[in-house]
């Protein structure tokens, strides 16, 4: 997943480029770019998601998340 993450963010212009452009993206992220802000995004979200599976710190997170929107859950 890292490696995926890494990939996307370097080459987001690449996949632009044979993709094409996100309209949403680009209505929304209209700073120089919105698709590749997009995919740049996407890629080191990615590389953090693939960082907590490999640390094995993934279930710990969700459960947080979980436990602060409903308290009684855990």
């Amino acid at each position: 997943m890292i490696v995926v993450g890494f990939l996307i963010t370097w080459k987001s212009d690449w996949l632009v480029s044979n993709f094409g452009t996100i309209s949403w993206a680009e209505q929304h992220i209209s700073t120089s770019g919105g698709s590749r802000l997009l995919w740049k995004l996407i890629g080191i979200l990615t590389i953090f998601i693939g960082m907590l599976v490999t640390t094995n710190l993934l279930q710990g997170v969700i459960v947080s998340m979980v436990s602060s929107i409903f308290p009684g859950a855990k």
